[in-house]
């Protein structure tokens, strides 16, 4: 895919990018063959291959799913301003 250098100015104002106007050219011609790339990517044969997570079959350790701290719940609760059947109650923000 080529880019022209208008669409490198509108991608750099939607992004919020300050580019200088002697860089634009250069910006252009990398971003086009950024794309480039991604095209050719796009056209490799995927089928019959599974995704993955990790390129590596590897299963990651786990913790004990135990509960290490007390329930503190009731303290918590005591110094709030307002609660309700274990709530906390907060003023309304949007109408």
């Amino acid at each position: 895919m080529s880019l022209k250098a208008e669409d490198v100015v509108k991608i750099a104002h939607l992004a919020r990018i300050e580019i200088k106007d002697e860089e634009i050219e250069s910006y252009t011609s990398e971003l086009s063959e950024i794309l480039g790339f991604v095209e050719r990517l796009n056209a490799a044969d995927t089928k019959g291959v599974t995704p993955m997570a990790h390129p590596l079959d590897q299963v990651q350790r786990l913790r004990v799913d135990e509960v290490t701290e007390e329930d503190q719940r009731e303290l918590f609760q005591s110094i709030a301003p307002e609660t309700e059947n274990g709530l906390y109650l907060v003023p309304q923000v949007i109408e």
